[in-house]
């Protein structure tokens, strides 16, 4: 499979890798959601350069994820504050998180907390089903071809 080519792919994990699979994409998004608008402050934070920042930035625009807003006239400067698509890989960026806390924290242990604006708790993310509400776990879980699927989708043992 071809990096420029994964857009296409009947994949849904293929597709969203082709907007959102690199280091910095991932490190910009995690921004995004602790509020960080501002080039200056990406790269400050980052400590990416310029040049990977700017392209990051336009690819996340130009897919969708983060919409461009001026915030300043003379000299023109702008804001990058996540859409509603990007606001859907909140979900991505908890699992990720909550991950990281279990296999790569250190001693001293989480990095930061996450709490529930509305009961005031500290929580942990947690997958559940649409439609019953259980937690879901990878055990949980069986797949079949969608109406989207192409002939080869799943592994040729999955699919008979």
């Amino acid at each position: 499979m071809r990096w420029d080519a994964l857009s296409k792919e009947t994949c849904s994990v293929a597709r969203a890798v082709s907007v959102i699979g690199d280091r910095w994409t991932l490190l910009i998004l995690r921004d995004c959601f602790l509020r960080v608008r501002r080039f200056e402050v990406f790269q400050d934070r980052l400590g990416i350069t310029r040049h990977i920042l700017a392209d990051r930035l336009r690819k996340l625009v130009k897919s969708g994820v983060l919409a461009r807003a001026q915030y300043q006239s003379r000299p023109r400067r702008y804001e990058y504050r996540l859409t509603p698509k990007g606001l859907d890989l909140h979900p991505v960026l908890m699992s990720l998180v909550h991950w990281g806390d279990l296999h790569m924290a250190g001693r001293n242990g989480r990095p930061v907390l996450h709490r529930h604006t509305r009961c005031a708790h500290d929580f942990d993310p947690v997958l559940a089903c649409s439609e019953c509400g259980e937690a879901v776990t990878a055990k949980d879980v069986r797949v079949r071809p969608g109406p989207g699927a192409s002939s080869d989708i799943l592994p040729k043992e999955l699919s008979s």
